[in-house]
C-alpha cells in the first residue's frame, strides 16, 4: 500500500511546540507522527460533529412533521366525521 504524504509547514508558538515534543518523546514517537495523529482525532472528531449537527437537523424536521400528522389524527379524533 503505497502511501502518498505531502507536507505542510506549521508556525507553532514555542510553548505549544515543546509540548507536542515532550508528549511526543513520552509516547515513543516522531513529533511528526504525534501531530499527524493528533490531526487525525480532530478530523474524526469533527466529522462526528457535523454527523451530530445533521441528524438533530433532520430530528427537527421529522418532529415538526410528526407534530402536523399528530395535530390531523387528534382533529380526526375529536370530530370523526369532518
Amino acid at each position: 500500500m503505497g502511501w502518498s504524504m505531502e507536507s505542510i509547514s506549521l508556525k507553532l508558538p514555542e510553548d505549544l511546540l515543546e509540548d507536542s515534543a515532550r508528549c511526543a518523546e513520552a509516547l515513543k514517537m516522531s513529533r511528526a507522527s504525534y501531530v499527524r495523529l493528533a490531526i487525525e482525532e480532530m478530523n474524526r472528531s469533527t466529522r462526528a460533529r457535523i454527523r451530530s449537527q445533521r441528524l438533530a437537523a433532520a430530528s427537527y424536521k421529522v418532529r415538526k412533521e410528526s407534530g402536523r400528522v399528530n395535530a390531523e389524527f387528534a382533529a380526526i379524533e375529536r370530530d370523526p366525521d369532518a
